[in-house]
């Protein structure tokens, strides 16, 4: 069965980005509701409302959308029109295939003075004699009836004629509401034998008392496998035995009432639990998928059926994964180890064993922006894992080539050879060497005699007078 909640209306709300108090046209068919309720506090401001083909048994809850225009109840369990006074903007009402028996109900639409368009065909006043001309007399505001347009005429006629028309109504509506009351009775009847039969097969193998024998329980327990067989046909003739009832159920004549509409609704939810117990059953919990091997060995799986592609350079493995492009990332998980990849996507694994060993650590993975691709960068190390056996092969590295040429110019370097002996720390103290003062002496005057004085020497040491 069917309620009204906010979950419901929000979720038929998506042309109004779920938004419920600003709603004008809400679509609520074919949900099996049995009670109108929630819609006048939760839609202020709803203009047009589907409501057909439900289990509502009565019009209400409804008097306070002032913005109402179109109401749609056709396929409905309603037996009288009320409670739409105060839908002041009802200009079009649809009651098709109800069980509209009192047809005097309509006189409460009178005070909807914009109501133009009515559908009453497939209920048993419908039946009734001088129906059309009784509505038309009594709604004088109505432009429509079941489709065709009221003439001046027809409405001229009907209001002569409607001191004659209305007892003969009356009497029809009396003779209708003997014949529903029965009917009620009978169904109440049928629904409380059906209950007790139900009760007496639930309880069938149990003939109310309880037993504490020990023995008893013990030698039960020992025939239990040897009921296990009888157990089995007592299913398939259970399965037998439900098809059969439905069969009869489906094949039985019976009136369209509401009764009748809520008894088929009832069996048809026992035999979707009955289904869905079955399909439980046979539901078998898939075994988890195996992503390494008994040896050791990773496998290569791709359960999301994913394209993807490898490069091997010589530095690094790039794997470019094209991912969904509006999958969000949280559903996205990355493992990256020394010989394979794994990466869950929605919770499937996408694994790959790469062609040689990298390092985790320094792995990065990016997704882009506009494709939604996944890419991962792993980086190589100096060692090469093939498949089968294990070759180890040098990779020369950056580092490894600078390593190589520092040894081989350090071989080609001479030495200055030194004496062991005088290999000492040197004396910081004589680092600066003190120079001695030494008096500067004074220069004596020269005295250049003259070239007549027969004394004269010139000696060269002498400095020359000024």
């Amino acid at each position: 069965m069917g309620w009204i909640t906010e979950d419901l209306i929000r979720r038929n709300a998506e042309h109004n980005d779920c938004v419920i108090f600003s709603l004008e046209e809400l679509s609520l068919h074919q949900q099996e509701i049995e009670r109108l309720e929630h819609i006048d506090k939760w839609c202020r401001d709803l203009k047009i409302l589907y409501l057909q083909n439900n289990l509502i048994g009565k019009i209400e809850n409804v008097s306070k959308l002032k913005k109402l225009e179109y109401l749609n109840l056709a396929l409905n369990n309603i037996e009288k029109i009320e409670n739409l006074e105060g839908c002041e903007e009802l200009a079009k009402l649809d009651l098709t295939v109800n069980f509209i028996g009192e047809l005097s109900s309509i006189k409460t639409l009178q005070h909807n003075i914009h109501l133009k368009e009515l559908f009453l065909m497939g209920n048993p006043c419908a039946s009734f004699d001088h129906y059309r001309e009784f509505v038309v007399a009594t709604l004088p505001q109505l432009k429509w009836l079941d489709g065709k347009e009221i003439e001046p005429s027809e409405r001229i006629k009907a209001l002569q004629d409607y001191s004659v028309i209305e007892p003969q109504i009356r009497e029809q509506e009396k003779d209708h509401c003997l014949k529903r009351a029965k009917l009620k009775e009978e169904a109440q009847r049928k629904h409380q034998e059906e209950d007790k039969n139900e009760d007496k097969r639930s309880n069938a193998g149990f003939d109310g008392r309880w037993y504490t024998d020990i023995n008893a329980t013990l030698s039960s327990l020992e025939s239990k496998d040897h009921l296990q067989a009888p157990d089995i046909e007592e299913n398939n003739t259970k399965k037998l035995d439900n098809s059969e009832d439905d069969l009869e159920f489906w094949n039985k004549p019976c009136l369209f009432t509401p009764e009748s509409r809520l008894e088929t609704l009832r069996h048809m939810e026992k035999q979707r639990k009955n289904q869905e117990k079955l399909s439980e059953k046979k539901k078998k919990v898939k075994p988890p998928r195996t992503l390494i091997a008994e040896d050791g060995k990773a496998l290569n799986v791709n359960e999301p059926k994913i394209d993807f592609s490898l490069k091997d350079n010589e530095k690094q493995i790039i794997l470019d994964l094209a991912v969904y492009r509006y999958m969000d990332t949280s559903l996205i998980d990355v493992d990256v180890q020394p010989t394979y990849v794994r990466v869950m996507i929605k919770g499937k694994p996408f694994q790959l064993v790469l062609p040689a060993e990298v390092k985790p650590d320094s792995s990065s993975a990016k997704r882009s922006q506009t494709t939604g691709h996944l890419v991962i960068c792993m980086p190589k190390v100096g060692e090469v894992i093939t498949g089968g056996q294990r070759a180890f092969k040098s990779m020369k590295t950056t580092s490894d080539r600078s390593r190589e040429q520092t040894n081989t110019r350090s071989k080609h370097m001479e030495k200055l050879e030194v004496d062991p002996s005088k290999h000492s720390f040197p004396d910081v103290t004589n680092i600066v060497q003190e120079k001695k003062y030494t008096p500067r002496r004074r220069p004596e005057p020269k005295i250049i005699p003259s070239e007549e004085d027969p004394t004269f020497e010139d000696n060269p040491e002498v400095p020359p007078l000024i």
